[in-house]
């Protein structure tokens, strides 16, 4: 007997939202350190501008994600509700509407309009909104698990090169935030990756070129704009 397969679908709505918070909570907490850092400014200074980036960003990506996320709730509830006023109507041509659907699939259409029948005399509205919407359980739109996932996994991420910060001083500081934040990126990058069932190396080279090219220009920015000590 064939080994089970592995579907990994069910986990985008959660994982998305994870690893764009984690990712940009190393990314952005760590290139910003190394902006000020490169700007000659004090130790304190340096830490002060990571606490903030991580408090503002995690609310900034919590807050990002639950009104996007619900926005596409509220989309999806409206066009739930069409279907639903549709069926209460005038469930004929709702019939004959997912019939359709099902012959463009590649059904007959006696063999459609029975399939159709069974699912409808179960549930109706759920038929018409996995096949006819695309909405479905997996793929449905949760705004407070996408905010809580996403302001969590940034607050991780910032944690990460900040704590470089806190334990080094001086000319150590910067290879040392850079070094850490692009090996967390890579290992970010690939543990999504397997999580959804890619390439480990691609799902790591991505992040690593992405990261290294935002670090590098937000330390030559602060370079240029800081003071010689």
């Amino acid at each position: 007997m064939p080994p089970k397969e592995q579907h990994r679908s069910h986990r985008t709505g959660w994982l998305r939202a994870a690893v764009l918070g984690a990712n940009d909570g190393i990314l952005s907490t760590g290139s910003l350190l190394l902006g000020v850092a490169s700007s000659n400014a004090s130790h304190s200074s340096i830490l002060i501008a990571g606490i903030a980036s991580l408090v503002a960003g995690a609310m900034a990506m919590a807050a990002g994600e639950y009104v996007s996320v619900s926005s596409q709730a509220d989309t999806e509830e409206a066009d739930l509700a069409l279907e639903r006023l549709g069926l209460e109507t005038d469930l004929a041509y709702e019939h004959e509407e997912l019939t359709r659907i099902y012959v463009e699939r590649g059904l007959t259409t006696e063999l459609a309009r029975e399939v159709v029948t069974q699912l409808m005399a179960r549930d109706a509205l759920g038929a018409h909104a996995r096949d006819e919407i695309g909405i479905t359980d997996t793929q449905a739109a949760r705004p407070l698990q996408a905010a809580a996932a996403s302001g969590a996994s940034f607050t991780v991420g910032a944690i990460l090169p900040l704590a470089g910060a806190v334990l080094v001083t001086g000319p150590d500081l910067i290879p040392v935030v850079a070094g850490t934040s692009l090996v967390f990126l890579a290992l970010l990058g690939a543990m999504a990756a397997r999580a959804g069932g890619a390439s480990l190396v691609r799902g790591a080279a991505r992040v690593l070129f992405w990261g290294a090219l935002a670090m590098g220009v937000t330390a030559g920015v602060g370079a240029l704009v800081g003071t010689p000590m």
